[in-house]
């Protein structure tokens, strides 16, 4: 069917358009060549347009992004959104026993491209200024519904399923998107060699798409495999009526979505990390320390706070973060190598890759305050913040605790997949 045609159907008759998608023969490759490559340029398309020419603004602030920013920006967006459906599709076909459905690679990858039909052609929403967030939003609600509608005759799973089915696939896609912005933003601010960072995409042919498995895309790929395990897993205990061992798995699908190709950690228990705060922090006492571990559905993440203060009435906050449940972000952050530099009349911000690990300053001159931050191992991340005499102060407060005795901790609590 001409792709026109077929996207207009899908749109004003979904109910009629998905039995006849679910009946056509087709191969992976025919979908991306004939469909998903053309759809998913036009987001891709308009919002280089609208970063490069129209610009961002209002209220008589207007920005508009360089163009080599901006172009490499748009083809790193178009490749990951290329990626990030064949991810969705492996997800979509490893749930679908779960919700009573039958797996089929093909048919999994025809729901997930035929369902963000609605998102791709709302991307048009950003040549109309003012309004293409609410167009994108609404691109996105619809899509959802397509998905919602499509999966009975696709994946063959019963209506009365489709709402728990949609919900966690929805849920798995926001954690990719926000993923991929992330690791897009990252690589668009290294500028046109930021490619290099992707890692190799083999060209969809067949029934196969391959990545390096050492990029960071490879590391996404994997991730998806380990959830596609784990819902094997919840497959066979909601068969056995085993509640305990399907939530379990349920949680390891989320762990293998946030926690990466590492799979996810138990976080270190709060004291672990109150140890590593001093009583004393360039020469301030300390007045308040807390710290807590909290988790859901298997993803843990804990904290510890620390405040010191001086007589002249400055203070730090110190802040140690273990990421553990969602480790897999920060390696992603890491993997994208992202940088930036910016200067005002009064300071600074920076952010940097070095040894391994991602810092990131930012100081005002004018108030005296600042922000110095350092994460180790892609899983803890330590922040001082407040008044000080200079930014110096605030990387000296950070350097003062034992970095390398935290980072070494980076393995512990990782649950094997």
């Amino acid at each position: 069917m001409n792709i026109v045609q077929r996207a207009t159907s899908l749109l004003k008759s979904p109910k009629t358009e998905w039995p006849v998608i679910a009946a056509e023969p087709t191969t992976v490759g025919e979908l991306y060549k004939g469909y998903i490559m053309l759809l998913a340029a036009i987001p891709a398309v308009c919002s280089f347009l609208k970063f490069s020419v129209i610009g961002m603004g209002g209220f008589g602030f207007s920005y508009r992004m360089g163009f080599g920013q901006a172009i490499t920006t748009a083809a790193i967006s178009y490749v990951l959104s290329l990626v990030m459906i064949y991810v969705m599709a492996l997800i979509i076909n490893a749930l679908a026993p779960t919700f009573g459905g039958e797996k089929n690679p093909t048919q999994a990858l025809k729901t997930a491209a035929y369902s963000y039909t609605a998102a791709w052609i709302a991307g048009v929403g950003y040549l109309v200024p003012g309004l293409y967030f609410l167009i994108l939003l609404v691109g996105g609600l619809y899509s959802i519904y397509l998905l919602y509608l499509g999966l009975p005759f696709t994946m063959k799973s019963p209506q009365a399923k489709s709402a728990g089915y949609v919900a966690l696939i929805v849920v798995v896609g926001i954690v990719l998107g926000w993923i991929i912005g992330m690791v897009t933003a990252g690589l668009a601010v290294m500028g046109g060699a930021a490619t290099g960072g992707l890692g190799s995409i083999g060209a969809p042919s067949g029934d196969s798409v391959t990545f390096d498995k050492d990029s960071a895309l490879g590391k996404l790929a994997a991730a998806g495999a380990q959830m596609e395990a784990a819902s094997k897993k919840m497959e066979a205990a909601q068969l056995s009526g085993n509640t305990k061992a399907s939530q379990e798995a349920f949680g390891q699908i989320m762990g293998a979505a946030l926690g990466g190709a590492g799979g996810a950690a138990e976080a270190l228990a709060p004291d672990r990390l109150k140890a590593f705060m001093p009583e004393q922090l360039a020469g301030m006492p300390r007045t308040r320390i807390s710290s807590e571990r909290n988790g859901v559905m298997g993803i843990q993440i804990s904290n510890a706070k620390a405040a010191y203060a001086s007589e002249d009435g400055k203070g730090v906050d110190l802040e140690i973060t273990d990421s553990g449940g969602a480790a897999g972000l920060m390696g992603l952050a890491g993997w994208a190598n992202m940088e930036s530099d910016a200067e005002t009349a009064t300071g600074y911000e920076r952010t940097r890759k070095e040894n391994g690990r991602i810092i990131h300053e930012q100081w005002d001159s004018q108030s005296q305050r600042g922000e110095f931050s350092i994460v180790l191992g892609n899983r803890f991340v330590v922040k001082a913040d407040g008044h000080a005499q200079n930014i110096e102060q605030l990387k000296g407060a950070v350097g003062s605790i034992d970095l390398a005795g935290l980072e070494a901790l980076k393995n512990e609590g990782v649950k094997a997949q």
